[in-house]
């Protein structure tokens, strides 16, 4: 399975979601997002294409993403790929959780852990549960992932669904 994404303004994205209706339509306070998964070809210029190495969910019924961009070494990929397959999967029992899906870029693009929730206020919830302490207790420990693993500054972008 493929993910691929392209930016721009609302407007523009919603022509290319009319030819894709699978596509999920995605603004954000700085721009917007066409996230769409298929076993066949990229449907956009860009090039952002991913492999989802692990998902849960679906990614229709969601009203708030979030997409956690890890700029991560090539020597590091295969040790931060085992994390997340390995994973505890804490999230998955949270209320309002609709889906993850962890992505490999193809090309020059970090890997983006993205999640699929009701709402922004669930997102908030699982920021500030136990679940979410225990899932990311070893962060910044000698327990978790060395800091010579990344390449860069992780970033995260948040986004509404358009329906």
């Amino acid at each position: 399975m493929k993910t691929y994404i392209t930016y721009g303004t609302t407007d523009y994205l919603s022509s290319y979601q009319e030819k894709y209706n699978q596509a999920l339509l995605l603004e954000g306070d700085s721009n917007s997002a066409l996230v769409y998964e298929t076993d066949g070809e990229n449907p956009f210029t860009e090039k952002h294409e991913y492999e989802v190495i692990n998902q849960r969910g679906s990614l229709s019924g969601a009203g708030f993403v979030v997409m956690n961009h890890v700029p991560v070494t090539e020597d590091g990929r295969s040790l931060f790929e085992e994390r997340f397959q390995n994973r505890a999967g804490l999230v998955e029992s949270e209320p309002g959780f609709i889906g993850i899906r962890v992505l490999r870029p193809l090309h020059q693009d970090p890997y983006i852990i993205m999640t699929l929730w009701n709402s922004h206020a669930d997102f908030i919830n699982w920021q500030q549960s136990k679940a979410y302490e225990e899932a990311h207790k070893d962060r910044g420990t000698s327990k978790g992932l060395p800091e010579t693993l990344f390449s860069g500054k992780s970033f995260v972008k948040e986004y509404m669904v358009v329906q």
